[in-house]
């Protein structure tokens, strides 16, 4: 997914994701971040909608993919997969990355809010971090992305 790993580079490079809390980790499933933790970045991204990639691999274990709303809707919002997801793929989520190292890590991040308790998004595209500290303290998070060379 080249136009995803492009948009993913480009927002590394950046610092977008620096201090962003993984909002969404659902066990067995999958753990979402990308929602900026100062709501004027996020919302300078929220309109730079990204075409979609053709969907070329599968949503394995350990697969990065944007999140969207629809054709053509990624943006910011990405995810990283706990199990293979082949279910996704016909929905249009094409993985653009790969955790090669670390996946272990990834298990263990915070998942005790479960599904009927995540953050409401509207909420943190306007509080941000502020809103995600005070009434979801547990969320792991990004410290520092860097781009290995």
């Amino acid at each position: 997914a080249p136009l995803g790993a492009d948009r993913f580079y480009n927002l590394v490079k950046n610092g977008f994701y620096d201090d962003v809390r993984f909002f969404r980790v659902l066990d067995g499933f999958m753990a979402q971040f990308g929602m900026s933790g100062d709501p004027a970045v996020g919302g300078v991204w929220r309109a730079a909608q990204l075409k979609d990639d053709p969907q070329k691999q599968s949503n394995k274990r350990g697969y990065v993919t944007f999140a969207h709303a629809g054709p053509n809707t990624r943006t910011t919002q990405i995810f990283i997969n706990f199990q293979d997801n082949a279910g996704l793929d016909a929905q249009g989520f094409p993985p653009f990355g790969q955790v090669v190292t670390g996946m272990d890590i990834v298990d263990k991040l915070y998942s005790g809010y479960g599904r009927n308790n995540v953050p409401n998004q509207g909420r943190i595209t306007t509080e941000g971090n502020a809103y995600l500290q005070k009434e979801y303290p547990k969320l792991d998070f990004v410290k520092k992305a860097t781009i290995e060379p």
